[in-house]
């Protein structure tokens, strides 16, 4: 057996984290994928369908779906599960936003569908089972009105506003619209955000999880001293492509306001004219929002804006 290569804990891990960042895919995996954990995944389940859907048990699937024909492309979930009674559950973990986002999230369901049909017998009436689809985003979904940090999506009949088809459904839960503090944590739902969120941040377990059986589990296997040599190793391996794709995208949002508000600016200049300041400053604001709904630090959006303190709080 070839020799297992230590990677070395980071210092930020070691003086700072003591739980494992939920965001990355490994610890996803790792706290959700497991059959000894199938009861944290449950209870998370529930808790994102705040009861109008009762899941008592799961089983994992398979993550790896190919469609009928050679040419398909493979369609691999975080993670897939089935309830007990044959509803079809994926998980997944999105952190950062991809070009054509939403119809990657329509093509993997529709070949869990289209699968559902593989090695039925002739008689088969095409009755199918729910699938539905839980996506948890670090990001802000574009094109979305109001502060809802929830989206539940199904099938409707736009002239009536009543449900066409009851058995598919999208969960996206936006991690950034998140914002509650520990002292507001009142159902099941807030608990599981919070730890989503803010886990690898987190000293110790807090007090309103404290006495929860499902909660003490999922810390306890969340600390990063609990983990073996090779969960250590992946772990690193998986943090550090985080933190390169999180600094890639940082540099690039940069680059791309400086551009955007310099071209701005001379364009406003060379134009002198009333319209076109009233244009720039219009495009500033909007860029001031953008920035606040991302937490972005004030220091930065005057940097980037140029507006003043007093006229950033006003938005």
């Amino acid at each position: 057996m070839p020799k297992q290569v230590r990677i070395p804990i980071s210092k930020a891990v070691e003086e700072r984290s003591r739980y494992i960042d939920f965001k990355t895919d490994f610890a996803f995996r790792h706290l959700f994928a497991k059959e000894s954990h199938l009861d944290l995944l449950k209870d998370f389940l529930n808790a994102v369908f705040k009861g109008r859907k009762v899941i008592e048990a799961v089983k994992l699937g398979k993550t790896d779906h190919k469609g009928n024909r050679k040419i398909d492309r493979r369609t691999v979930f975080d993670i897939y599960c089935i309830s007990n009674k044959g509803e079809r559950f994926v998980v997944e973990m999105q952190q950062g936003n991809r070009k054509f986002f939403k119809d990657r999230i329509l093509y993997y369901t529709a070949n869990l569908v289209q699968e559902q049909g593989k090695s039925v017998d002739a008689n088969w009436n095409y009755e199918l089972p729910e699938v539905y689809f839980i996506a948890i985003i670090d990001f802000r979904l574009e094109d979305i009105e109001g502060n809802h940090y929830i989206h539940d999506v199904r099938l409707m009949d736009v002239n009536t506003n009543r449900q066409f088809y009851d058995k598919l459904g999208y969960i996206f839960v936006e991690l950034p619209g998140f914002n509650k503090s520990e002292d507001q944590l009142i159902t099941s739902e807030d608990n599981w955000l919070f730890c989503l969120k803010h886990m690898s941040n987190l000293k110790e377990i807090p007090l309103p999880l404290s006495n929860s059986d499902v909660f003490k589990k999922l810390f306890k296997i969340a600390e990063i001293s609990s983990l073996n040599q090779k969960d250590m190793n992946a772990y690193q391996a998986n943090l550090k492509i985080k933190r390169d794709n999180y600094s890639l995208m940082e540099t690039v949002k940069e680059t791309s306001l400086k551009i955007g508000i310099e071209k701005g600016i001379q364009q406003g200049l060379f134009e002198g004219r009333a319209e076109e300041r009233t244009k720039v400053l219009k495009e500033r604001k909007e860029l001031a929002i953008e920035m606040k709904r991302d937490n972005e630090p004030i220091a930065k959006i005057i940097k980037y804006t140029k507006l003043s303190i007093e006229e950033i709080e006003l938005l």
